[in-house]
């Protein structure tokens, strides 16, 4: 799609709420929409709303192995209660082997080159080909702008992925913690704030998933 049919998009969808564009994003991917997650904060939301709008809705992870206990549990908490399809993608490379060669221990923000290559060996490379074996039309995704300042201005509701040939659709963009914590409560969901991502290191680094190489098609 090009930008200008993006425009229209979104300007036909403004004024949608996150579960009305939720919806919308599972009836325009016809059975080939997707949720991606990383159970970092909140995102018990993303996952509460793409189960709401379709029950089994495909939700693809990647477990890179290094993740803190605290987000393995939070992972199954939401797993159980939300009745998740939970597609989990592995690196080709175990934690254990990649730890082994690079220092033993998982890269901290001030670790440029060791946070590069964890991205792109064990977040990226499963994540790439989740996104080929699934093959969606349709991206569910939690961006929100206040996680993504430097960004905030170039994010839309629904976006085209040019990497992946699908639309990327952004249903909390415009909430902020008020909004989530509200949502958390009424529907009684789990949460957990510990989480860290060596692939990224700190919430100014792009590990690569949503950075501008996938943009909209002009």
């Amino acid at each position: 799609m090009n930008s200008a049919e993006i425009a229209d998009l979104n300007a036909s969808l403004r004024g949608l709420s996150p579960q009305e564009l939720t919806r919308w994003a599972v009836e325009r991917g016809a059975g080939r929409a997707i949720v991606t997650t990383n159970f970092r904060p909140y995102e018990a939301i993303i996952l509460h709303l793409g189960v709401q709008a379709q029950a089994g809705v495909p939700v693809l992870w990647v477990d890179h192995g290094t993740n803190l206990s605290e987000t393995y549990q939070f992972a199954e908490k939401c797993r159980t209660q939300l009745g998740l399809n939970l597609q989990p993608y592995l690196p080709k490379m175990t934690a254990a082997h990649w730890l082994a060669l690079n220092g033993g221990n998982v890269p901290m923000p001030d670790e440029v080159e060791r946070v590069e290559s964890f991205s792109r060996i064990m977040k990226l490379e499963p994540f790439e080909r989740g996104m080929r074996e699934l093959a969606p039309t349709v991206w569910i995704t939690a961006l929100r702008k206040e996680q993504n300042p430097h960004r905030a201005a170039s994010l839309q509701s629904v976006m085209w992925d040019e990497k992946f040939q699908c639309l990327k659709v952004n249903p909390i963009l415009d909430w902020t913690p008020v909004e989530m914590d509200a949502y958390l409560a009424e529907f009684s969901l789990p949460n957990e704030r510990t989480y860290y991502d060596p692939a990224k290191g700190d919430e100014k680094h792009e590990c690569g998933l949503h950075a501008k190489l996938v943009t909209d098609k002009s």
